[in-house]
């Protein structure tokens, strides 16, 4: 009798542990990735909860002092059907676990259907070989023999397979905890269930608890809840491996997204960069066809007028003058030429560099508007890469054109800093200034478009600008180009040619 608290305790951690695994399977079973493993997972649960169930009916007879002979004949049936299905369904999850492809799930069946028809012929049978009160014993112990171990090994076996599938997806460490719940189930199986009560059905008539209780000096109860609580605990942290899934997809997602917005960003970026090209290379090609044809024709009428004017009679006043008009027209129509010329592409930009591009084009602009204008250039000039020229020109021309249209400015400060690694540019007027949030929400008008032309442009090459101002303090521009990169660009994007 002195047994009989140790027992009770042992039931209830028993039950417990079961239950616990059978709750955590029915929560986290169904966020498995796998299909075959999330069906797997249902049985699993089944058997957790019911087997606990089970084993705390168990536990509450031996409080009320019941034993197998004297506990009501309802109780007894019920506590087989619940022994029954749990073990039932633990071979359901081996067998899914196993064989639970999408078209083998209904063959998978065959083996707890297979389990549970030799089960009830076994009870069929045995009813007319054994007394009425013998077949409590005897249907518990047969139920041990003919669904508990085969159903513990072929979980003990499924668990293994579902080790390998874990290795294979990586889940390393949730393939050990899975390894360790095969290991324990197989203990629950062949051991725990091999040593049942004793009865006449052999081998329990000598292979019962009672010789496990002298071989070993403790009951088998006992090792049946050790085993059922490794068990329950391994099984429970492989059900970690889940969330690691989880986890791992949503990562992969926001891996693809941002891939997806990187070559989004990548063709915006090569299409705005063959748009830039196709601009230059247009702007270069009107610039010499107005100097080839245009401008050469309007030196050739200049002349002529001259000419024409030379050969009349001075007492021809008033065609002489009218001559002189329109020789006056045609200079300073060739004048307004070679600005437009000089706009779309300068030549001081090839010929002479891009410090002395700079120095000429702010030296033109303070001869056309009140606007004064004072470069520097610091560092030594590097033999700069087309793109990186044509970028900073282009940078400083928006924004002495934006001064020019809209600030108002009396005085511009221009520095062009050559350092080891990039091109520095600063552009600071004394103008009035602007609400920059405004013009970056709205982004109408000249200026927007002009800012975020120069932003474009910049950031082609690796490059960065910056904007600063505020009204009634002016505005500040800087940018940075890089020079590898920008070279890295070029050297990316080099056009193909073949014959």
């Amino acid at each position: 009798m002195h047994l009989i608290p140790s027992m009770i305790a042992i039931y209830f951690f028993y039950g417990l542990a079961f239950f616990s695994m059978g709750l955590m399977v029915a929560i986290e079973g169904g966020r498995s990735t796998d299909a075959r493993l999330r069906m797997a997972l249902r049985p699993l649960a089944g058997f957790g909860l019911v087997h606990a169930v089970h084993e705390w009916l168990e536990m509450f007879e031996m409080i009320a002092g019941y034993s197998f002979v004297t506990e009501p004949p309802l109780l007894s049936a019920i506590e087989l059907v619940l022994l029954a299905f749990s073990f039932l369904s633990l071979a359901a999850f081996g067998a899914y676990v196993l064989l639970g492809e999408e078209s083998t799930w209904r063959v998978s069946l065959i083996i707890p259907l297979g389990l549970e028809a030799i089960w009830v012929f076994g009870l069929v049978t045995f009813k007319g070989q054994y007394l009425p009160e013998e077949m409590v014993v005897i249907a518990n112990v047969w139920t041990r023999y003919s669904l508990a171990i085969p159903a513990g090994l072929l979980a003990a076996v499924g668990l293994v397979a579902q080790q390998r599938a874990f290795r294979r997806a990586g889940l390393v460490r949730f393939g050990q905890d899975s390894l360790w719940a095969a290991i324990a189930f197989a203990w629950y199986s062949l051991v725990g269930q091999l040593f049942t009560q004793a009865s006449h059905l052999p081998p329990s008539d000598f292979l019962n608890e009672n010789l496990f209780l002298e071989l070993f000096g403790f009951p088998v109860q006992t090792l049946r809840a050790a085993t059922a609580i490794f068990s329950a605990i391994f099984v429970i942290r492989f059900l970690r491996a889940f969330q690691v899934e989880s986890d791992r997809k949503i990562a992969d997602l926001q891996e693809a997204r941002v891939q997806e917005a990187q070559q989004r960003e990548a063709l915006r970026g090569d299409l705005f960069r063959r748009v830039v090209g196709a601009q230059e290379a247009e702007r270069q090609r009107i610039a010499r066809d107005l100097h080839d044809e245009t401008g050469q024709s309007l030196t050739a009428i200049g002349l002529g007028l001259r000419g024409l004017s030379s050969s009349l009679s001075p007492r021809n006043k008033p065609a002489i003058e009218t001559l002189r008009r329109l020789q006056s027209l045609t200079a300073d129509t060739l004048k307004e030429l070679q600005r437009i010329i000089s706009d779309l592409r300068p030549s001081h930009l090839d010929d002479l560099g891009l410090a002395a591009a700079l120095r000429w084009y702010a030296g033109r602009l303070q001869e056309l508007t009140p606007l004064t204008v004072r470069v520097d250039i610091m560092g030594e000039e590097r033999s700069l890469d087309e793109a990186v020229r044509i970028t900073i020109f282009r940078i400083i021309q928006e924004s002495l054109n934006n001064i020019i249209k809209h600030s108002q400015a009396s005085h511009v400060d221009l520095s062009l800093e050559f350092k080891e690694k990039d091109a520095r540019i600063r552009v600071r007027d004394n103008g009035v200034g602007f609400d920059l949030d405004i013009v970056r929400l709205t982004r109408i008008g000249r200026a927007s478009l002009g800012l975020a032309g120069m932003e474009e442009r910049a950031a082609l090459l690796g490059g960065t600008v910056s904007v600063q101002s505020r009204p009634g303090y002016g505005t500040e521009v800087e940018a940075v180009i890089p020079y590898s990169i920008a070279n890295e660009v070029k050297n990316d994007h080099t056009p193909v040619t073949g014959g």
